[in-house]
């Protein structure tokens, strides 16, 4: 069956990895006067659009997020298909 979708994909480092720039945001914030932020983490998306046989989507998706968009080593990532 040929079809498209689109799907969403959240990189966030694991809890317990440091975040630098998460670090430099929360810093910037509580400067401007914001000090209700007591943690920032910081990450990225991506929108993939998918043509063609969507047969095995979810097992494909996974394997681009493992291989490519995210490390598993230090990072975690969700798909969602929407």
């Amino acid at each position: 069956m040929s079809e498209t979708c689109k799907a969403v994909v959240y990189v966030r480092l694991k809890d317990g990895v440091l975040d630098p720039q998460g670090v430099t945001i929360q810093k910037a914030l509580l400067q401007m006067g914001y000090d209700e932020f007591a943690q920032v983490r910081s990450g990225r998306f991506f929108e993939l659009e998918v043509n063609g046989s969507v047969e095995n989507i979810d097992q494909r998706l996974d394997e681009v997020c493992s291989r490519l968009l995210a490390n598993p080593v230090i990072e975690n990532y969700r798909i969602e298909k929407v």
